[in-house]
């Protein structure tokens, strides 16, 4: 049986999804870009103010299901300029522990939602 997870401390859906799922152990996020959640607005001064936003986003959700970064499995980072890959690791890097960071992939897209810079999901374990 799959719950739903939402909190009002990542955007709101823009469409026919949900922030999260949670099946059994394991939490599986939708796509967070820079929307800041208390205002609506996207987050595009910097990309590295907007690659912040999407992991405070993608904190919260992890917050609302009982998670934390310590408990990701995987994550998908799209981009639309590899250009900005080295800046968007940097910063999301910075939210994860070396030793036991997730599996991940990157990749450049043509264009992402709003035509923002980055998009980020996770897969999380979390305690049954």
């Amino acid at each position: 049986m799959k719950t739903i997870v939402n909190t009002s401390e990542a955007p709101t859906p823009i469409g026919p999804y949900n922030q999260a799922v949670r099946f059994e152990n394991l939490l599986f996020t939708s796509g967070q870009i820079a929307i800041h959640p208390k205002t609506g607005k996207l987050v595009l001064d910097s990309i590295e103010e907007e690659t912040k936003m999407v992991m405070e986003n993608l904190k919260a959700v992890l917050h609302k299901a009982g998670a934390t970064f310590d408990h990701v499995l995987k994550a998908t980072i799209f981009i639309s300029d590899m250009d900005n890959f080295e800046i968007i690791n940097k910063i999301y890097g910075s939210y994860f522990d070396d030793d036991s960071a997730p599996a991940r992939e990157t990749v450049q897209v043509a264009r992402l939602p709003k035509s923002v810079n980055v998009e980020i999901s996770v897969i999380a374990g979390l305690p049954i």
